[in-house]
């Protein structure tokens, strides 16, 4: 499995980020556009802190397999390939009598600042956040750097770690993920396990 190296800057204003990604000499890869994602798990998986995810990003559809072994700089371990059919490969899971989990939308904007990979997301109920993504340590902090981040503030680990920053007095758990929501959508309600 190919190891991610990640970090996130949390509570960000896009415009603000756009502004120092240009500063920077960044050049935009894909502008700002609505990703939607069905996840799946099972017992094998749960042990692992694994799951399965279809995402179709508007200009492809990936299917991976991610899991963490820790929530680190480089915790994350995914493989991922493209597939040519989202609704074909939800129907191949559940043929396979693994069951969707949680229906889900974000929206992305990817960035490219040298050898690194910068996206701007946003997901329902937290502010928005950055990830930056590169082959090495040295070059996401010097990503971080050139952005004017101090790297003390960055973050690790999956989607969680932005939605328990945003939430810190609801008491979620490690174990708690986005994908025990059956659905994380733009528009609906608040859920219960986000509310203090």
């Amino acid at each position: 499995m190919k190891s991610e190296i990640e970090a996130k800057f949390l509570h960000v204003d896009p415009t603000d980020i756009r502004g120092r990604l240009e500063k920077a000499g960044a050049t935009c890869k894909q502008p700002m556009q609505v990703m939607r994602r069905v996840v799946f798990d099972n017992a094998a998986m749960n042990k692992k802190n694994g799951f399965v995810r279809i995402r179709d990003e508007g200009h492809r559809i990936t299917m991976t397999y991610k899991q963490y072994d820790e929530m680190s700089l480089t915790g994350a371990k995914e493989i991922e390939f493209s597939v040519s059919d989202y609704e074909a490969a939800i129907e191949f899971m559940d043929a396979i009598d693994i069951k969707a989990k949680s229906i889900q939308e974000a929206r992305r904007e990817i960035w490219l600042l040298g050898d690194a990979e910068v996206v701007i997301d946003e997901w329902p109920w937290i502010d928005p956040f950055i990830e930056i993504e590169a082959a090495s340590e040295e070059v996401v902090k010097a990503a971080a750097g050139q952005l004017g981040f101090d790297w003390s503030d960055a973050a690790f680990g999956d989607i969680m770690t932005a939605y328990r920053a945003e939430y810190p007095k609801t008491g979620l758990a490690p174990s708690d993920m986005v994908y025990n929501l059956p659905v994380v959508r733009f528009g609906d309600a608040r859920p219960d396990i986000l509310k203090a």
